[in-house]
């Protein structure tokens, strides 16, 4: 199991695309005339072989509008998580009793969206691709246009009441053991992290935050200038979501 795409919603698409393919370096992104049918338009950002996707309700009564008036404005929406047998993963679903507002299952993709109520915090897709590297989701073409200051989501940060609670919770339905650090709950992934934190912004849980990773700091700090973004520590402020930036290993 490995983190593949984060998605975060906001009111209107375009600001906040500018805003993201300005930071991370990207000339090009992927539009998915798929989501029409949620009643969205969106922007898929290749961050090396992750993806960040922005979502904005372009209809009413859509569930990414109601996150939007739900959460008082842009944030967080959903997580994509890529499984090797996602036939493991829909019987243990079912199982559990977890609810699908969802699902695709074709030759080449397979997957499902869990409900955020069953969840507890937000959206999660678990997906199977054929090839595994392939990704449907960040278009035809999506090695070509990588972005050039980032190159890897390498953690979600959920927010929570009670995040050790929602990490026991996570851990039983994805089968990841929840471990502890310097006082924070995780799940490891294959490749990836998903942290659990308290909620410090009055919005109720949800996606808080991800990590990059950046080759260099410095031209993201270039563009984050230029766009007027102001550093909290290690972190900046994009579509209601904090971006936390570390230099590669």
């Amino acid at each position: 199991m490995r983190l593949r795409q984060v998605a975060l919603v906001a009111e209107t698409l375009a600001p906040v695309r500018t805003q993201l393919m300005a930071l991370l370096g990207l000339a090009e992104d992927y539009q998915d005339p798929g989501v029409g049918e949620f009643g969205l338009e969106n922007s898929v950002m290749s961050i090396g072989d992750t993806f960040l996707e922005v979502v904005a309700p372009v209809q009413p009564n859509t569930a990414a509008g109601r996150l939007l008036q739900t959460r008082h404005g842009n944030g967080g929406y959903m997580l994509l998580l890529q499984v090797d047998d996602i036939d493991l993963y829909r019987q243990h679903t079912e199982q559990l009793q977890m609810r699908k507002i969802w699902s695709r299952d074709a030759a080449d993709v397979k997957a499902f969206h869990l409900h955020p109520k069953d969840m507890g915090a937000t959206i999660v897709s678990l997906d199977w691709m054929q090839p595994a590297a392939a990704w449907e989701w960040g278009g035809p073409d999506w090695q070509s246009h990588a972005a050039a200051h980032a190159t890897l989501i390498s953690a979600v940060d959920i927010q929570a009441d009670d995040p050790a609670a929602l990490a026991a919770h996570w851990a039983n339905i994805l089968q990841r053991p929840a471990q502890q650090r310097a006082g924070q709950w995780y799940l490891a992934l294959d490749q990836g992290q998903i942290n659990f934190v308290d909620i410090t912004d009055g919005r109720g849980p949800g996606v808080a935050g991800l990590t990059c990773q950046v080759p260099a700091m410095a031209p993201v700090q270039a563009q984050a200038k230029a766009l007027g973004l102001d550093w909290v520590h290690d972190r900046l402020q994009v579509c209601g979501t904090w971006l936390r930036f570390t230099t590669e290993l």
